[in-house]
């Protein structure tokens, strides 16, 4: 849970970065005195590196994701497995108990046969 939050705060970082960015460099292009054909290469120039750069987060991002759905699977198989023993292990008391209860059961009842 820890860790989802985490990845949140993350993802949001990078998104605040991202658009902090697109606002100073558009602000930059627009205030600078330059020709209009000029300007719009430049925004173009800059929307471009901005998406290759929002695309790499967004791929990082997948791959934290990846790694989280893959560890809470590796943690809930764990717990499974865990979960399997302690049943198997209890199962086995139980069947261990009612065999030494039916023994008991069979002792009494021979000593009620020879009274």
């Amino acid at each position: 849970m820890e860790e989802e939050r985490k990845s949140r705060r993350v993802a949001a970082g990078a998104l605040l970065l991202v658009a902090g960015g697109i606002i100073g460099a558009g602000a930059a292009l627009l205030m600078a005195p330059q020709s209009g054909r000029r300007t719009r290469r430049d925004i173009s120039r800059c929307a471009q590196k901005v998406k290759t750069r929002a695309d790499e987060k967004m791929e990082d991002i997948a791959v934290s994701i990846s790694d989280l759905v893959e560890t809470v699977g590796e943690k809930t198989d764990d717990l499974l497995d865990r979960g399997k023993d302690l049943a198997g292990g209890t199962r086995k008391e139980l069947i261990r108990l009612i065999e030494e209860g039916a023994s008991a059961l069979e002792k009494f009842r021979a000593r009620l046969r020879r009274m």
